[in-house]
């Protein structure tokens, strides 16, 4: 009897491991980046209703920071939202300013081994909580890949794209961190939710 007990064990853990692995690589599989994916589907606005506003309107197109970088590379920081997940994802925008192509550093992706073996990111990003005297580094699926926009091109003058960098949360009550990206200048930029 305690040997069926045992097998029946043993299946019950292989299974929940699967489930949990399954998990994981749904969550750590996102956001790719597959140009070839069709649009979300919602719900049909209603026509009699008019259109709702949404979360970002009446928000200014100001960004939060921007940061001037080598070779006339711009990042504009534009959201820095607190998830309920415990999570900070900044966006923003990466521009070609200057007048000739561009590529942003190698150094952006930090000296960390891990990261670096994954090519070039925004790896090197941090978070820094002067109040609570903490720095918050960019965080990783379970290879050790950034969760960060990875394999930037080579930009052209007057081109940009569109960047993401998530970082684990500081306390509740930090609204204000400095972002700081290695060959960029550091700013300070607000938290929201």
């Amino acid at each position: 009897m305690s040997q069926r007990f045992t097998t029946k064990a043993r299946r019950g853990m292989a299974a929940m491991t699967v489930a949990a692995a399954l998990a994981l690589g749904v969550v750590g599989c996102g956001g790719g980046g597959d140009d070839d994916k069709k649009p979300d589907r919602s719900a049909p606005a209603s026509r009699d209703e008019g259109s709702k506003p949404n979360a970002q309107e009446g928000q200014s197109d100001a960004p939060l920071a921007e940061l001037k970088g080598e070779d006339g590379l711009l990042l504009r920081i534009q959201t820095a939202a607190r998830d309920s997940g415990g999570f900070v994802t900044v966006t923003g925008e990466l521009k070609n300013d200057g007048d000739d192509a561009a590529r942003v550093s190698v150094r952006a992706a930090g000296d960390e081994t891990e990261i670096i073996r994954h090519g070039s990111s925004l790896g090197g990003a941090t978070l820094v909580d002067s109040t609570g005297k903490k720095r918050y580094y960019v965080l990783r699926d379970t290879d050790g890949r950034p969760l960060t926009t990875t394999g930037m091109p080579r930009l052209e003058a007057g081109a940009s794209i569109p960047v993401f960098m998530q970082f684990p949360a500081p306390p509740t009550n930090t609204t204000e961190v400095t972002f700081q990206l290695p060959t960029f200048a550091s700013a300070p930029i607000q938290i929201t939710g």
